[in-house]
């Protein structure tokens, strides 16, 4: 019983050494990430800004292998990857995966003029307006219907809403 002990008291310090690793470079993560940039909007340009005030900008959310996705309406992107939409512009959430089912949550305060998730799928596309500029974190989450293991799956992402006027 003693010799249990003294391996646990030799293994928290690995223990922790892992957990700090990990700590920091989850830290290190985040600096990469839009919202934590001083200027998001620098980081906006024709090649990542989705839709514009005559034409929609379209995200697929679906489930994945590994989570779900949400990918916008503009060429050569990629799942989950940032992108810009100007105020005004009307954003089409919806689900090109069949018997699929969306929610996504932008949290408080609201980019969009509600509070409320974002809930649609495959036969229901929800549209709002992006209001409020600013960069937002939203997590997505997609579940597949009739599935038994694994039928639902989630990730995050960014958006950043430009204010009226840019260009």
């Amino acid at each position: 019983m003693r010799t249990q002990r003294s391996r646990f008291i030799r293994m928290g310090p690995v223990t922790c050494l892992l957990l700090l690793v990990s700590c920091v470079a989850a830290l290190a993560q985040n600096e990469k990430y839009a919202c934590s940039e001083p200027n998001p909007q620098s980081l906006c340009n024709p090649g990542n800004t989705c839709g514009s005030s005559s034409n929609p900008c379209i995200v697929d959310v679906t489930r994945s292998d590994y989570g779900a996705s949400a990918t916008p309406s503009i060429a050569g992107s990629k799942a989950n990857s940032t992108f810009c939409v100007k105020s005004g512009t009307t954003i089409v959430w919806k689900s090109t995966q069949k018997n699929t089912g969306f929610v996504v949550d932008f949290g408080s305060p609201a980019a969009f003029g509600s509070d409320d998730a974002i809930m649609g799928g495959a036969t229901r596309p929800i549209s709002v307006t992006a209001q409020k500029a600013g960069c937002y974190k939203y997590s997505a989450g997609a579940c597949i219907s009739g599935e038994i293991q694994g039928m639902c799956g989630s990730t995050t992402a960014e958006a950043i809403i430009l204010p009226p006027g840019t260009d």
